[in-house]
């Protein structure tokens, strides 16, 4: 190795000779293979040490039958949740020694994704997670070919599909009692898109809240994520407070943050005092939602953990094929903050008394 030319990068062989093994050896050391004595082991991790070798990731691909390399299908990723869980997801795989490649996708079709599929499987990953904020999205990935692992991320639980989903039933409940626990017992919702699972979760999560107080839901309002929709919908909960039919509404929840910060400002515009006159609360915990006036009450989603949880549970699928179906769920957490702190309490006796103790861990 010490010729007078330039001194040639270690090889495997190089490493067998100094540890005085065979190469196979050395290949079953580096792809971790469990038959080989510990001293033996030890002996090759040391002259690797020794010698600075570096394995050539096509040949070790070639030897473990592992690109070492994730998939990730991902849409709508210039929304706060999407590319919050993208880059969790990158952020695992990293700590795992992993490489991710991802495709984008621009329309949510059966098509699409099939072709995304079959793209990354021509580079070779290891398995894939697919974000499936969709209902439809899900039901097609489940009638695609998967030649190797699949992981859904927010699909929710509903098909036979390993995955990872934020409890966003639960989450919704809670603020919902929270703003009951405050004596509020008119809580208008701006719900997200309709054929979002995560909308439809935080849908019915506000509606059991109201049913389980016995009290009435009224209609709720519909927006597309944008601040903009959720401008338009605080216009109308204005229009309601200021002498609309029916009992004036006194809360908002709106089904993320950027719906909020808009239906936020149209009640600045209309002169509404909050949280005295209406309170509002968001959901995802937008950094931006700490720094508004009023601070924004919302419910924070960990992203990191949900990241966290779907490369690990993709690691288990390839580790061990023919895993039982795995669905692991994460726990939301309610951050009250100034846009409903300070207002009403429920008197006692109030239907909205009992859930004082409903709303879930403040932050």
């Amino acid at each position: 190795m010490d010729g007078a030319g330039e001194r040639r990068p270690p090889t495997m062989a190089d490493v067998a000779e100094v540890a005085g093994v065979s190469h196979q050896t050395v290949s079953r050391v580096l792809s971790d293979h469990p038959n080989v004595r510990e001293a033996t082991r030890a002996r090759v991790l040391q002259a690797i040490a020794e010698l600075g070798y570096r394995p050539n990731s096509a040949a070790r691909t070639l030897v473990t039958r592992r690109s070492r390399t994730l998939g990730v299908v991902a849409a709508n990723t210039t929304l706060f949740g999407p590319a919050s869980i993208l880059a969790g997801l990158e952020r695992a795989a990293r700590q795992e020694d992993y490489l991710v490649a991802s495709v984008g996708l621009e329309e949510l079709t059966e098509h699409a994704l099939g072709k995304a599929l079959e793209r990354l499987g021509s580079w070779g990953v290891d398995g894939v997670v697919v974000m499936t904020p969709h209902r439809h999205t899900v039901a097609a990935l489940a009638r695609l070919p998967q030649p190797f692992p699949i992981v859904t991320v927010e699909g929710g639980h509903d098909l036979d599909l390993p995955g990872v989903a934020v409890d966003q039933f639960a989450g919704a409940r809670a603020i919902t009692a929270h703003l009951l626990s405050l004596g509020h017992t008119t809580i208008w919702h701006v719900a997200g898109p309709g054929e979002w699972i995560e909308a439809e979760g935080r849908l019915q999560g506000w509606r059991a809240a109201l049913e389980s107080a016995g009290l009435p839901v009224p209609p709720h309002l519909t927006g597309d994520w944008s601040p903009a929709s959720g401008h338009a919908a605080g216009r109308l909960v204005a229009q309601a407070f200021r002498g609309g039919a029916g009992p004036r509404p006194t809360a908002v929840f709106a089904a993320n943050d950027h719906m909020a910060l808009g239906v936020v400002r149209a009640l600045n515009e209309a002169g509404v005092r909050m949280p005295a006159e209406i309170a509002v609360a968001g959901f995802d915990d937008l950094p931006e939602g700490a720094y508004i006036t009023p601070p924004l009450t919302t419910v924070r989603q960990d992203f990191t953990a949900v990241g966290r949880a779907g490369i690990d549970l993709l690691l288990r699928l390839i580790d061990e094929p023919g895993t039982p179906v795995s669905h692991v769920t994460i726990a939301p957490h309610l951050v009250v903050r100034a846009s409903t702190a300070g207002g009403r309490r429920p008197g006692p006796g109030s239907v909205a008394a009992r859930f004082s103790d409903a709303a879930g861990p403040a932050r």
